[in-house]
């Protein structure tokens, strides 16, 4: 999504050049392909002519997912170029932009500072989203639930072997189908593990899904919902509520520390999604403002360290399944939440802060590079060779 929303940018400023060339460095290189970062490139260049290089060996200095856009002459001589990063969740920044400083959604940009807000103006956390929102979010909100629901649908009708060389093949509509079947014990497992795996095999077939908070961990929250929607009675304003609450947590993370697998592991993605689903179940579960940030701050936590590892730089191999497992991890944080009073010893922001530090002390080869844990075991990385497009 960065890298599409980058050449779109660059196109509108520079459109009409001769030939175009854009070099990925770093992760975004390690993993381009697997992301299918070339074919959007590719589609967004479309007609015009240009080359899309791989530079794993290197990295630009303010982002592992660093990018240089170039429009050339009919010599091939560069008279334009710039340098941009896909930070995470779609967004972008530019290298020559001063303050890299993340700018929050919300006025207030602790969890700590939101509670306490609350507390005086006795509302609800998804009340707070709604007086800096507007009323227009519910509309909003109402279009991303029917992406998910859209989502899980068409993954539980999918079939087949996923795009790439692993050739995994699909699991949800088995999944799913075993849990209906059994019931008992396996119905809960089966049935958050079927809408999670669903909505993880869309994305990596490049269907459309719901950056929650990115495209890696875009299978939690959706499965959390959908399954709570079916177990208790949780009408549709109900689920609206819960994904405005959802969505501050994964803003606030996002502000505070990062939501990039590249720059802070896979701990930034499923384990920040786990947080955003365990928060809004708890709300469900008629959780109080504590208990939601008690909830979130589990879900967190017990993602901590969590690497990047894609094998082949696929987002299947680990990926998938992680997402099937944090969703039921996100369901029985929100349960151990609601045990309590909602009083614990580390808060939401504090884990945070963690996750900020361990992921900067994190190995680069764990960081979304394709080249260590599980993808060093299980494959070779990807070749550094430039691609040619016509």
């Amino acid at each position: 999504m960065g890298p599409r929303r980058a050449a779109d940018l660059f196109l509108s400023r520079h459109d009409g050049a001769a030939r175009y060339r854009v070099t990925l460095y770093g992760s975004l290189a390690a993993t381009g392909k697997g992301h299918l970062t070339d074919l959007v490139l590719e589609d967004a260049f479309d007609a015009r002519p240009h080359e899309i290089l791989f530079n794993m060996r290197e990295r630009l200095p303010r982002h592992p997912n660093g990018m240089l856009f170039e429009s050339l002459d009919d010599q091939g001589v560069a008279n334009v170029s710039w340098k941009v990063y896909s930070v995470g969740g779609g967004a972008i920044r530019e290298h020559d932009t001063v303050d890299w400083t993340p700018r929050g959604v919300f006025e207030l940009s602790k969890m700590a500072d939101i509670l306490q807000y609350c507390r005086e103006n006795r509302m609800e956390i998804w009340q707070y989203v709604e007086e800096r929102e507007g009323k227009d979010i519910w509309a909003f909100l109402a279009e991303i639930r029917a992406a998910m629901e859209a989502a899980i649908e068409r993954g539980l009708q999918g079939h087949g072997i996923l795009p790439g060389i692993i050739k995994l093949p699909r699991k949800a509509r088995s999944y799913h189908a075993r849990a209906v079947s059994r019931g008992g014990l396996l119905a809960r497992t089966g049935t958050l593990s079927a809408y999670g795996l669903a909505v993880s095999e869309e994305n990596a077939a490049g269907g459309i899904v719901v950056t929650a908070p990115t495209c890696g961990g875009a299978g939690v929250l959706p499965a959390v919902m959908r399954y709570l929607r079916e177990t208790l009675p949780a009408n549709e304003n109900a689920i609206l509520r819960a994904l405005a609450t959802a969505g501050l947590i994964g803003n606030l993370i996002k502000t505070n520390a990062s939501i990039s697998g590249a720059a802070v592991g896979c701990q930034g993605e499923v384990g920040a999604a786990c947080a955003m689903a365990a928060g809004a179940a708890a709300q469900l579960m008629g959780g109080t403002n504590d208990q939601i940030e008690y909830a979130a701050e589990v879900g967190m936590e017990h993602h901590l360290g969590l690497t990047c590892d894609p094998v082949a730089g696929l987002v299947q191999i680990p990926c998938i399944e992680r997402n099937a497992v944090a969703a039921d991890r996100a369901v029985h944080s929100a349960e151990f939440s609601m045990l309590s009073d909602g009083a614990h010893h580390i808060s939401f922001d504090e884990v945070i802060e963690a996750m900020k530090k361990t992921g900067a002390d994190l190995h680069e080869a764990y960081r979304e590079t394709s080249i260590g844990g599980l993808a060093g075991l299980a494959s070779s990385p990807p070749s550094p060779i430039g691609n040619e497009c016509a």
